[in-house]
């Protein structure tokens, strides 16, 4: 029941304000192994984003453009939050390493990290905590002919990609 729920705060907090939340790349190429859990209290447990299982050493890309505000470490735990337009902020924690530093323009599809065994993902407007997973575009690769005596390939055309 929580989740639909925070689904609708999310609707009604951009309805109110006139914004809407960025569409949003995935970060990493993985599995959800820990879905958004809304915590019941500001300092109760939850997960206040989604984690992927993800392969170590793979790229983590900016979700959408926008400026890094943070990158570095909390606790032994490196992390990277971006600005986005109308007050939106994206978090991605659990990190390898990091290539980027705080002030650094980003395009959406930059390679801002590099992925651990887990990767965090988190959304926020303000200080509110919001569902990421809504908000991901779907990525499809565009199919191409191959020529079959090898010769003359194309580069692949880029993935179509659908909010």
């Amino acid at each position: 029941m929580a989740v639909p729920l925070v689904n609708i705060l999310s609707g009604l907090v951009a309805a109110l304000t006139g914004m809407s939340p960025p569409c949003l790349m995935p970060p990493v190429a993985g599995r959800v192994i820990d879905p958004f859990r809304p915590p019941a209290c500001t300092f109760c447990a939850g997960n206040r984003g989604i984690e992927y299982e993800t392969t170590a050493g793979s790229p983590v890309i900016a979700a959408a453009s926008g400026t890094v505000s943070f990158a570095g470490s909390v606790a032994g735990t490196r992390y990277v939050v971006i600005d986005h337009r109308d007050g939106f902020r994206t978090t991605y924690g659990r990190l390898g390493s990091i290539e980027v530093r705080s002030g650094t323009r980003v395009s959406s599809g930059t390679t801002i990290a590099v992925a651990g065994t887990r990767t965090f993902f988190g959304l926020r407007l303000g200080d509110d905590y919001l569902d990421p997973a809504p908000h991901l575009a779907t990525v499809t690769p565009q199919p191409r002919l191959v020529p079959l005596d090898g010769r003359h390939r194309l580069a692949p055309p880029p993935p179509r990609v659908a909010c």
